[in-house]
């Protein structure tokens, strides 16, 4: 029987902070891994999502793994073997990510793994749920926190009961139009609403604090 594994990745901006998330659906209980850098791209993310959840079996483990980038399941089931087959370069050039492209070729040749495409965002739970650990391990990397690994309780244990929640204080923000707009269209590929990506944002630049926006900014021009 086949373990399902979902893994995601990405950047916002792309190049920039990025992060990648994993959610393994054992029998023994779900595990889920994330972890992100503070200037790469993308496609990086991506495929060290693919990597970290491999690298979570020994050799010889039946996996499916359910991936929403066609970069990462074409590369593996369509164009690595021509890659390969000509000293690992394209028609126009060395394979881009060859670090990476290399790495996960090791660990998915040690394995018997389906390759699963899947759609972004399509309502499927674990692959809902990888984007947000994708988007914890950029927000840890950005402020500079370890990546980690979470094994959820079981389902039958006590739920904690936790204290009456405070009613939250509201501030009216006053936003330009072009970056009201920039938000709106951030938010919708991040998935969320406007007013979570926006109170993300701040939460971030709160921990930041003002040198570590200034830090932060002065690696994404570098990246750029």
């Amino acid at each position: 029987m086949r373990t399902i594994v979902y893994a995601d990745g990405g950047c916002d901006p792309n190049p920039g902070p990025g992060g990648w998330g994993v959610v393994i659906q054992d029998p023994a209980g779900t595990v889920e891994l994330h972890g992100g850098e503070r200037a790469t791209t993308n496609n990086r993310m991506e495929l060290t999502a693919a990597i970290r959840a491999l690298e979570h079996f020994p050799e010889g483990a039946q996996i499916e793994m359910r991936c929403d980038s066609q970069y990462v399941v074409k590369s593996v089931t369509e164009w690595m073997r021509g890659w390969k087959a000509r000293g690992w370069r394209t028609a126009t050039g060395p394979v881009k990510n060859i670090d990476l492209m290399q790495r996960l070729d090791t660990l998915a040749a040690a394995r018997d793994v389906r390759w699963t495409w899947v759609r972004g965002h399509a309502g499927e739970a674990g692959n809902e749920r990888a984007d947000r650990l994708a988007a914890l391990g950029r927000r840890e990397a950005l402020s500079g926190k370890a990546s980690g690994e979470t094994v959820p309780p079981p389902a039958d244990a006590a739920p904690a009961i936790a204290p009456p929640a405070a009613q939250p204080e509201t501030t009216q923000v006053t936003l330009s139009a072009d970056l009201a707009r920039a938000v709106s269209r951030a938010a919708a590929r991040a998935g969320i609403s406007p007013q979570a990506y926006l109170e993300d944002a701040v939460r971030l630049a709160l921990e930041l604090k003002p040198p570590g926006v200034a830090r932060v900014r002065a690696e994404l021009q570098k990246a750029s």
